[in-house]
């Protein structure tokens, strides 16, 4: 029945992974929000896929805008009226060649607003969507650069103190959920993409077919939160 039709969202979906995540996640049968704080990016990629004849439709969120996230989030459930996935792919890098200390401050509160506290308000205006109904799969991407070794090497460092904090996040966040509410950070690995760059191994499709895999996870899969490569590790 077309009431019982899954629904997704995810950040930041105008290109790059979260493009291809939402077009997967539409082939894959869900009803698919994509996400962008630029509207008319976001509503061309969002009619791209529809022209496609996917399920597949653009909800202007910004997410370092409290009140952005609190309209989208009263969007989609006036729209959809549930939530069973979503994922936090809204992200930015914006470091350059700057070292931590030495970097004007406003570069690590802008990368912590959106790669962190963005995160952070998404997760608590959606949450209650998954809460209602006793189901969820929240998907944070992550990268290696979160990773608690590697703090021990200089450069990134604003972006690595969100992804860091991000992961953080996940791990309490998925501690006190309850129900089959799952909380996951996924490292995609080196990805094709206006921030990972042209020279990349891995495409946005291989990346987003890794992330499928845990936002479609049964109720039987470990709670396990950090993944690299669609395997569990220890960050």
């Amino acid at each position: 029945m077309l009431q019982d039709k899954q629904a997704a969202l995810v950040t930041g979906a105008n290109r790059g992974i979260g493009y291809e995540l939402a077009k997967q996640l539409a082939l894959a049968g869900f009803k698919v929000m994509l996400t962008s704080r630029d509207p008319k990016k976001g509503s061309e990629a969002a009619q791209r896929l529809a022209e496609s004849g996917l399920d597949v439709s653009f909800v202007l969120m910004d997410v370092t805008d409290q009140e952005s996230i609190r309209q989208a989030a009263l969007t989609v459930k006036e729209t959809a009226h549930r939530l069973d996935v979503l994922i936090n792919n809204a992200g930015v890098y914006l470091d350059g060649s700057a070292k931590l200390l030495a970097m004007d401050p406003a570069i690590l509160e802008r990368t912590m607003s959106t790669n962190f506290f963005g995160v952070y308000h998404v997760m608590r205006s959606f949450l209650p969507l998954m809460e209602k109904r006793g189901y969820g799969r929240i998907i944070n991407v992550s990268s290696e650069y979160g990773a608690m070794n590697a703090m021990s090497s200089s450069g990134a460092g604003a972006y690595k103190i969100s992804k860091l904090a991000m992961n953080a996040l996940t791990r309490l966040a998925a501690a006190e959920v309850t129900g089959d509410i799952k909380i996951y950070a996924v490292d995609p690995g080196w990805v094709s993409s206006d921030m990972g760059g042209p020279s990349a191994p891995r495409t946005p499709k291989r990346a987003a077919e890794l992330i499928l895999r845990l936002a479609t996870m049964g109720s039987e899969g470990a709670r396990v939160e950090f993944f690299r490569d669609g395997k569990p590790i220890d960050w």
